[in-house]
């Protein structure tokens, strides 16, 4: 256990010191354009983190988060507009709502798997996208749905007094982030996270080592769910005004696509996913390349994945980095000496 604890303690400070930078290095080096992208990496890497969970752990495969999160933006977008909670109770009261909602989701994850259990989430997700371009989201209107549809143009969703402007709002976007993926760790590395894996590899081995299936597997969803919420949230603020064409339902296969490509099963994925999904396409804009390249390049990496790299880019990438060096130093140990070559 020593030994252990001696080996996690430069991983954690490496993590620490990585996280400080992005916290308070990169908004002074940045400009509003790569700040802006960096938040939203930041929102969808809580999303891709709750995917992960699904997907990694318990290995049911959903194509409704899109959905789930448009229901956490709602939430908060409908709270910040109608009362004055702080906004801490606000992504709080956005991820409980969302969870309830997730759970019901969920429910056919009792009964099927795989394939089917894919096209089922869709499917809901595509009614609840039906229900939200019906109803469209709040915008300071009146009423339950506090949707406003005169011509007037509508107030900006707040954020919080201690997060006004666009890097602060990042860096509340990553302490929220940090809180999330913290959440999830310690789900992972304690009893529901043995439960999931349990499943994954086996229901029927899992049932008979006495474990509620049922019970876990709802676990499961409620947790994705939340975090998804609470990134519902987070964009809402970030956004400032949401509308439903913000949510369409194909971009929930492109988000599984990417949570596959960075990685289900660590938490650094999350991370790789959330700057795939929101990053790359701001770099392409900026180096005026066309955003249908990245819909190839997902596909590639979603090759990758299934033929060379089943753990994603990021077990992937440090891997063939250190067999590069390892080689590389091989090498130099096989060179001969220059006065031995010279004789």
């Amino acid at each position: 256990m020593r030994l252990k604890g001696h080996g996690m303690l430069p991983r954690i400070v490496v993590i620490a010191a990585l996280y400080l930078f992005a916290l308070f290095g990169l908004p002074a080096l940045l400009s509003l354009y790569y700040i802006d992208s960096l938040t939203q990496a930041a929102i969808f890497s809580i999303v891709a983190v709750g995917l992960g969970v699904l997907v990694g752990r318990v290995g049911l495969y959903s194509l409704g988060q899109y959905a789930v999160l448009a229901i956490g933006a709602w939430v908060a977008a409908r709270l910040l507009f109608a009362t004055t909670l702080p906004y801490p109770v606000v992504l709080l009261a956005a991820g409980v709502v969302t969870m309830v909602i997730g759970m019901i989701f969920g429910l056919p994850a009792l009964r099927v798997r795989g394939l089917y259990l894919a096209l089922i989430t869709l499917m809901m997700a595509g009614a609840l996208t039906v229900v939200i371009t019906t109803t469209n989201f709040p915008n300071g209107g009146s009423g339950f749905w506090g949707y406003n549809g005169s011509t007037v143009h509508p107030a900006a969703i707040r954020r919080p007094a201690i997060a006004a402007g666009d890097p602060a709002y990042y860096r509340y976007s990553l302490v929220v982030a940090a809180i999330m993926f913290i959440l999830v760790f310690v789900h992972v590395r304690t009893k529901p996270g043995r439960a999931w894996v349990a499943i994954r590899q086996s229901e029927s081995a899992a049932l008979a080592a006495g474990i509620n299936t049922t019970l876990y597997k709802l676990w499961a969803w409620a947790l994705a769910s939340f975090v998804t919420g609470v990134a519902g949230g987070v964009l809402a603020g970030s956004s400032h005004y949401l509308y439903s064409i913000d949510f369409p339902v194909q971009d929930s296969i492109t988000l599984l696509a990417v949570v596959l490509m960075g990685g289900a099963y660590s938490l650094w994925g999350a991370v790789v996913a959330g700057l795939l999904l929101q990053l790359l396409p701001a770099l392409f804009q900026v180096w005026g390349v066309s955003n249908d390249w990245i819909t190839i390049l997902f596909g590639i990496g979603v090759l990758n994945v299934l033929i060379t790299a089943p753990r994603g880019l990021a077990d992937q990438v440090p891997r063939d980095l250190g067999r590069l060096v390892r080689k590389l130093r091989a090498v130099g140990q096989r060179a001969p000496a220059p006065e031995a070559t010279a004789r």
